[in-house]
């Protein structure tokens, strides 16, 4: 097999920012990554590039998208919100020209961005194979990154955006203890919502810690770099937004007993009664702290939470965070204990 073909020398990111008086804005949460050795690791934990279809996120000045281009995909297409970078990524985009590939370049918010619009159709597979050659890879601004993550783990759950063509992987970074939570197991301190949302639809790795002092200007904190590889079989069945309304409610209150926060799914009157009915049908220990619950036995909890709804849907009704929430409450006085007797197994 013949070696790739190689792009042209280009002046360094440094040289680049001085060239164009460029410097990172506070209010769009920019940090550069200027190390090249750094941005290349980065790009060789997302798989084999060569001949794939690349989506980058902020790109900023390109430190991150020439480590990508050198890696020879068929076409790149970068997402940038600030269009003061439009002079260095029609640089590095016509740089991958001479070797006849492709960069697009989309001036947009990644948050409002249609994905789907922008990959390739021809690469598509089904769910169960393999996944396609498409990958996602960002430097991702700190202030976005944890509602991207949840954005693309909804878009996952539906296959849709970037997941209509399969099991699409992303390496994206994060700040460290974002990081650390996407990944984090039961009993481990980090523990949290995020991880059980990240874990039900990906298996997630935190592949290094990058220093703050890599990036300019320097963050507060170290960044930590996380590969997703969106699972065949989710490890739930639910709905997202109902699934994560629960994951969501298990962890209102992180270091009580988790009942104490399946009580607030229900009505104040009746709400110690049906959590612990919850729990039953579950058949979980109403004492066990909500960072020790795994995602299966969640899943279990949003199963006996479901039937309930099924049998007394006035309890959708109920919204704990607002305190003038109308709720026939009477209605919920006939939810007993053969509830429990009445439920078969196999919904579970």
């Amino acid at each position: 097999m013949s070696a790739p073909p190689r792009l042209p020398p280009l002046p360094t990111i440094r040289d680049i920012l001085k060239l164009y008086h460029l410097s990172a804005r506070k209010s769009l949460s920019q940090n550069f990554l200027m190390d090249q050795n750094l941005t290349d690791k980065i790009v060789s934990k997302a798989g084999k590039l060569y001949g794939s279809h690349v989506l980058e996120v902020g790109p900023g000045p390109g430190g991150l998208t020439r480590s990508i281009i050198k890696r020879v995909p068929e076409k790149v297409v970068v997402v940038e919100k600030d269009p003061r970078f439009k002079p260095t990524l029609d640089m590095l985009a016509e740089s991958f020209s001479t070797i006849n590939k492709r960069m697009d370049i989309v001036y947009d918010d990644i948050m409002k961005t249609n994905v789907e619009r922008l990959l390739p159709t021809e690469g598509k597979r089904e769910w169960h194979d393999k996944p396609p050659d498409i990958f996602i890879i960002g430097n991702l601004p700190f202030s976005v990154s944890t509602h991207l993550i949840i954005k693309w783990l909804h878009a996952m759950s539906e296959k849709r955006g970037a997941w209509a063509f399969g099991r699409t992987k992303m390496t994206l970074t994060f700040q460290k203890e974002v990081a650390e939570r996407l990944v984090a197991q039961p009993y481990g301190s980090q523990r949290c919502r995020l991880s059980v949302m990240a874990q039900t639809w990906t298996f997630p790795v935190l592949r290094f810690i990058i220093p703050g002092k890599a990036f300019v200007p320097k963050p507060d904190v170290d960044v930590g770099v996380v590969s997703f590889t969106p699972l065949v079989h989710p490890l739930t069945q639910h709905n997202f937004e109902f699934f994560e309304k629960v994951v969501r409610h298990v962890f209102i209150y992180r270091q009580k007993y988790s009942v104490r926060c399946i009580e607030t799914l229900f009505p104040r009157d009746r709400c110690k009664d049906l959590a612990l009915l919850m729990f039953k049908l579950a058949d979980l220990d109403p004492t066990i702290r909500p960072y020790q619950l795994t995602v299966q036995e969640i899943d279990r909890l949003a199963t006996a939470y479901k039937y309930l709804l099924e049998k007394h849907p006035e309890l959708a009704l109920y919204e704990h965070r607002k305190s003038r929430s109308i709720l026939p409450i009477s209605k919920t006085r006939n939810i007993v204990v053969e509830d429990y007797e009445e439920m078969s197994e196999e919904t579970f």
